[in-house]
């Protein structure tokens, strides 16, 4: 049988024909030829325990053996409830009420329509209004698409989205026209503030942010402060904060959730990748108790979820995920770790002066290529250099998640690694040993390009 199905890729990760997957062992894929692949990113920042983890697996084989799935309407189960407890002891109590779901959209979806249900049950249905940013990702579901400023992802679309209000992505690296680094959150939050005026704030539910963006920015942490002030400005006009944390939470920063390190905590927020580690889909909405005792009253609790939520082996998963975690000291690990990763990648590319910044928090780690660093001007989008990057990385073995567009839509090259959190010191070792070869190559190439343009 032929190793190579006729599904072609698309171009994000630059590779054309798909091999096929054989197996996983801890933080390498194997596909049907015998090719090992270092697994740098999680996939898409998902997999934080690697492949075939055989605690987790027989988790799962010994929930299936008693029962795959007990719809949510009949019966509960010891797995959803024991996974309830754990992640609101991992989110600090602040969230004893959640609807699990089967991915990241779905999740913000969730918390979207919590949002809304809640203005509704107060009596206040005029807030019907979202403010995101720019350059955000938030999933796939037409509202999740909504809120999310990611041009390619979104120009198929168009014309069938919500009305969503966008103001500035908070992002240190790139900073707004005029706007020195130390006026950047007190800017941002002014922006935020006139957004919710010019609209109306009777109109607005909620403002959704990443804490740290992924996909759509190749990692960019807010600034220290934003979070805070940002959250404040929402309070004052009665705003719900909703944290999306889909792809930076669930200890992938060091913390279950990212927003600790930021000292606040939202109304509502959205979990997935790292919950359940891929081992199963599964995400979740989380919300408070305030909110919760206002949609008791009314409706009797949230309106949304599917068939498949509080999926029970999905459930087992996650509890088996999160107990590893947490008994093997995952989190600190990350958080001490990813820091000594950034800089080893600080070293390793000081003579690129193309990879003009290299940022993030714990295992989720971002590289902006630009053309010229001074300006920080990105290559062209002709260029391709993120998906070049992403082939000829994947060609020599290493998977890695390039993004594009993170400048205007357009233009800009990043790169993501989010490898897992039981990585050993070798293998972070040999992310950057293949990684550094590619990235010279791949801006030679795009250099030859744009000289031949």
């Amino acid at each position: 049988m032929n190793s190579r199905a006729t599904v072609t890729g698309s171009g994000t990760y630059g590779v054309k024909a798909l091999p096929k997957i054989a197996y996983g062992q801890g933080s390498y894929l194997f596909d049907s030829d015998g090719k090992r692949y270092l697994d740098g990113s999680g996939g898409p920042a998902v997999y934080c325990l690697g492949h075939a983890h055989p605690e987790v697996n027989e988790a799962i084989k010994a929930q299936l053996d008693r029962v795959a799935h007990g719809y949510r309407y009949l019966f509960t189960s010891d797995a959803m409830e024991e996974l309830t407890e754990i992640v609101n002891a991992n989110a600090g109590g602040h969230f004893p009420h959640m609807v699990y779901v089967g991915s990241g959209s779905e999740a913000v979806e969730s918390c979207l329509k919590i949002a809304l249900q809640y203005h509704t049950a107060r009596g206040e249905k005029s807030r019907r209004r979202f403010i995101s940013r720019r350059r955000s990702w938030h999933g796939n579901t037409l509202g999740a698409l909504s809120v999310s400023d990611f041009k390619a992802r979104r120009e198929a679309f168009e014309g069938s989205l919500l009305d969503v209000a966008f103001v500035s992505s908070a992002n240190a690296y790139r900073l707004p026209q005029g706007v020195e680094g130390h006026q950047l959150v007190a800017y941002l939050a002014d922006e935020l503030e006139a957004q919710i005026l010019t609209i109306g704030a009777q109109t607005v539910a909620a403002f959704i942010f990443e804490p740290v963006v992924g996909a759509a920015g190749g990692v960019v942490p807010a600034p220290k402060g934003y979070a805070a002030a940002v959250s404040a400005v929402c309070r004052r006009h009665g705003v719900l904060v909703i944290g999306d944390e889909v792809m930076c939470g669930s200890g992938r920063t060091g913390t279950f959730r990212a927003l600790e390190q930021d000292g606040v905590v939202p109304d509502i927020m959205s979990i997935a990748k790292g919950l359940a580690g891929g081992y199963q889909p599964l995400g979740a909405a989380l919300y408070s108790e305030a909110i919760h005792a206002v949609l008791a009253a009314a409706h009797g609790g949230a309106m949304t979820g599917h068939t498949f939520t509080g999926h029970t082996s999905s459930c087992a998963a996650g509890v088996a995920v999160q107990k590893i975690i947490a008994r093997d000291g995952l989190l600190q690990s990350v958080l001490s770790r990813g820091k000594t990763f950034r800089q080893a990648l600080r070293t390793a590319f000081a003579d690129v002066p193309e990879v003009g910044d290299i940022r993030g928090r714990g295992f989720f780690i971002g590289l902006e290529l630009v053309a010229d660093p001074l300006t920080k001007t990105p290559f062209p989008a002709y260029a391709s250099l993120h998906a070049d990057i992403g082939r000829r990385a994947f060609e020599a073995g290493l998977i890695c998640y390039p993004s594009t567009g993170n400048v205007d839509g357009t233009n800009g090259d990043t790169v993501i690694l989010a490898p897992p959190y039981n990585a050993s010191d070798e293998e972070l070792a040999e992310i950057i040993a293949i990684l550094s070869p590619v990235i010279r190559d791949a801006v030679v190439a795009a250099r030859r390009a744009v000289a031949l343009r």
